[in-house]
């Protein structure tokens, strides 16, 4: 019986996982009342709900704190203060009940959930706000094939959303907006396996300056930015030899990219796969349900040496639990 916690950026979450299966998701999403996330009032929010939120997950997966096995957690990457507060909660319990520490790898653990919908050996579309990867598995680490090289697609499309006096955060109301509008083109930025969001984020405010309504920025956006990703994911594909193809991270809840990502798995043949929305945005149940392949392979760590690392890659954890 895992339970995981989550807190790598805006979402304090807290979940259960039992032998391969979903027990509890619960979560709490701090909200700035202007502009984007502050990291030391978002954890300073992960704090305060923290408690509750345990206490309501183990109501849902109808257990008590004796059935825990080991606690899972994100240690990275993310924003510090938001990852501190998860850490120390996840110490005081652990010391609290006596149980071992699982520390899970945030952008991981979006791929990993892809197993329990069925995916074996995918390529990853993962797409958040701060990260923007095309991940697959490959001698002993999860490779980045693809990248943004500079700006996640999330955040690209919150300073967006926020220029034209949209709240935090943008991307679903950029989604509705998006289905009124009309295409015009943008920047079409991909490099090589890489994508671009800057010129097309300076050119989208620029022709709202110039009277373009929401609706056409909106559709604009989306078409332009999730074209490029979804021709760098079919890139990587090739490459890989990969039939497999998984769309994670908060941007994945979008309807358009999903419709974009499904229309080329199936001109390639590939099979396409994603999680449910509660296991796309930020959530503890991922990092249990990681937690737990961790735990098969005793890759339990000791209190002393527990610390979070809010800039590790992808690439730089060795996969040592497959």
């Amino acid at each position: 019986m895992i339970i995981g916690v989550e807190s790598t950026a805006h979402t304090f979450g807290v979940g259960v996982c039992h032998k391969g299966k979903i027990l509890a998701n619960v979560r709490d999403m701090y909200h700035p009342l202007t502009g984007g996330i502050i990291p030391i009032e978002a954890g300073k929010h992960h704090t305060a709900v923290a408690e509750s939120l345990w206490k309501q997950a183990l109501v849902d997966a109808s257990i008590t704190e004796k059935d825990i096995t080991a606690i899972a957690f994100s240690y990275a990457p993310g924003l510090a203060p938001c990852l501190l507060a998860g850490m120390r909660f996840v110490k005081t319990k652990a010391k609290l009940l006596g149980i071992p520490i699982l520390p899970v790898h945030h952008s991981i653990a979006h791929l990993e959930i892809g197993q329990s919908i069925g995916a074996k050996d995918p390529v990853l579309l993962y797409a958040s706000g701060a990260n923007t990867q095309i991940i697959a598995y490959a001698s002993g680490k999860y490779r980045i094939f693809g990248e943004t090289l500079d700006v996640g697609i999330g955040n690209c499309l919150d300073k967006i959303a926020r220029a034209m006096h949209i709240p935090f955060p943008g991307g679903p109301h950029l989604e509705m907006s998006a289905l009124r509008g009309k295409y015009h083109p943008l920047p079409y930025s991909v490099k090589g396996m890489d994508v671009s969001f800057s010129g097309l984020h300076n050119k989208a405010l620029q022709l709202r300056a110039q009277g373009m309504s929401a609706e056409d920025v909106a559709c604009s956006v989306q078409e332009t930015a999730f074209a490029m990703l979804v021709e760098a994911s079919e890139r990587a594909l090739a490459h890989t030899g990969k039939r497999e193809f998984v769309l994670g991270g908060g941007v994945a809840c979008n309807a358009r990219l999903q419709a974009m990502c499904k229309a080329m798995c199936k001109a390639r043949g590939v099979t396409f796969f994603c999680p449910a929305k509660p296991l796309l945005i930020d959530n503890g149940a991922m990092i249990a349900y990681t937690g737990e392949l961790l735990f098969k392979k005793k890759l339990c760590i000791s209190l002393p040496k527990l610390d979070i690392a809010p800039r590790e890659r992808t690439d730089q954890v060795s996969v040592t639990w497959k």
